[in-house]
């Protein structure tokens, strides 16, 4: 360890005064700009209005009940503000009114209001000062004598006006800014119990109570509506979130669905673009070399469509057997219907129309729609009936799934319901309509509209 003589010790002291006298001298610089932008730049919390989305409930009901309490305290400062002996006067109680007045405002403008209030506190002790009587009979027990000539009443209530402006002020800002206005509160009053002996002393302690507890429940309030702002913003992204990953697994699932028609055609393709040239005698090296490209070109696409699913497919991919089985079309839903019939849920099915060949996307959709909306009807309405109807038209397919009332109350549902959500995408992909909705007698209606061009203005 090196040894250091009194003149090194001497001038390593000196220098770590002299830092500390340059942070003090900038702190001492930096306090005036600090305080304006803490007590009177910065703008305070904003509460939503009344009819904005996460207003207080309880903002109206606490703004008359501070109401109420300014007019009660308006009459005790009244006679506060009149020392025995004085009469109250006009001065007197518009003074004891602004200060109540000030208080309500507080609850939209809490820094404005508070300086107010700090503003009047003084005017009010100037007022008391210079309505001092000369000659007082003995004192009486509700009154506090500060010398032998002059009696005044202990300012309570106007220590609890300039407390309750600086609890409104510790709601609504941070709590840095709320300290420094309970600091400047309890600076003031103790000036003006130093330097206005007629003052009394009393009203000191009470200040120093009335505005340590209003700081203490303002900053406690304020910690506690940020807590729980930050609950619901949590909870409201956690549902967007759940919502979304809700969308892109539904709309995963139709891809995979999808992939099977797509993987269909272009076999079909490959197929055609192979067998052609046998069907035509001498065809010629331009039409084989063309048709050698469509081959592998419908190839080449049969491999990128494998990797797109592999790129859709989830973690919870279906089992091989699965996933090789054939997509369902409109041809199955007598079996769905009579699966259902078997789980106990009366369902009839019609179909209107002359029926065609369809596009496999869209039987596919109108098989899905079905089976998701009977599914519907058995989690949601137990005991109702429900009637499939199927309307070939000549733009496309109608696909109507209608329910009775239920007979008893469904059991609470606690997981992600995907059936709405998929009969929509799967009507959106196909430039369809989807309408939902109460129907008459209690039920409820799911209606598809799957075009099979993008015209629907011959479907009603």
């Amino acid at each position: 360890m090196p040894n250091l003589n009194a003149g090194e010790t001497g001038g390593a002291v000196g220098d770590v005064k002299a830092a500390w006298g340059v942070r003090l001298r900038a702190a001492v610089r930096r306090a005036p700009r600090v305080l304006y932008e803490d007590l009177w730049a910065a703008p305070a919390d904003r509460v939503p209005r009344m009819g904005e989305a996460g207003a207080p409930v309880w903002r109206p009901v606490f703004l008359v009940m501070l109401v109420i309490t300014a007019v009660g305290v308006t009459v005790i400062r009244t006679f506060e503000l009149a020392p025995h002996g004085a009469s109250v006067n006009g001065p007197t109680v518009l003074l004891a009114v602004a200060q109540s007045a000030v208080l309500v405002a507080g609850m939209g403008r809490p820094v404005g209001a508070w300086w107010a209030a700090t503003a009047l506190t003084v005017v009010s002790v100037l007022v008391v000062v210079a309505q001092a009587p000369s000659e007082l009979p003995y004192p009486l027990v509700s009154m506090v004598p500060l010398s032998p000539q002059v009696l005044y009443p202990s300012p309570f209530a106007g220590a609890a006006l300039q407390g309750g402006a600086l609890f409104l002020l510790a709601l609504r800002v941070r709590p840095r800014r709320a300290v420094a206005a309970l600091v400047l509160s309890m600076a003031l009053a103790l000036f003006l119990a130093l330097r206005t002996p007629p003052v009394p002393h009393i009203g000191l302690a009470a200040s120093v109570l009335v505005f340590s507890t209003a700081f203490v429940l303002g900053t406690a309030l304020r910690s506690l509506r940020l807590a729980r702002q930050d609950l619901v913003d949590q909870v409201e992204l956690t549902a967007d979130e759940r919502a979304r990953r809700t969308l892109l697994e539904e709309r995963h699932r139709i891809a995979r669905e999808l992939h099977d028609v797509v993987a269909h055609h272009m076999s079909v393709i490959s197929i055609q673009a192979q067998v052609a040239p046998h069907l035509v005698q001498d065809p010629s090296d331009e039409l084989k070399e063309n048709l050698t490209g469509i081959r592998e070109n419908a190839l080449e696409a049969l491999a990128e469509l494998r990797r797109v699913l592999g790129v859709l497919r989830s973690e919870e991919a279906p089992a091989q057997s699965a996933r090789h089985t054939p997509q369902p079309s409109l041809d199955r839903l007598g079996a769905l219907v009579a699966s259902v019939r078997s789980a106990g849920m009366a369902v009839t099915l019609a179909t209107t129309g002359e029926p065609r060949p369809l596009p496999p996307g869209v039987e596919l959709s109108a098989y899905r729609i079905v089976q998701e909306a009977l599914s519907n009807v058995m989690r949601h309405a137990p005991g109702a009936s429900a009637r499939v109807e199927i309307g070939h038209r000549a733009a496309g397919l109608i696909v109507r799934v209608t329910n009775t009332a239920p007979l008893r109350p469904a059991h609470a549902s606690h997981g992600v319901r995907h059936g709405l959500l998929g009969m929509r995408e799967r009507t959106t992909m196909l430039g369809g309509d989807l309408a939902t909705g109460p129907a008459p007698g209690g039920g409820w209606e799911v209606t598809a509209i799957l075009p099979v061009t993008g015209d629907t203005e011959d479907l009603p």
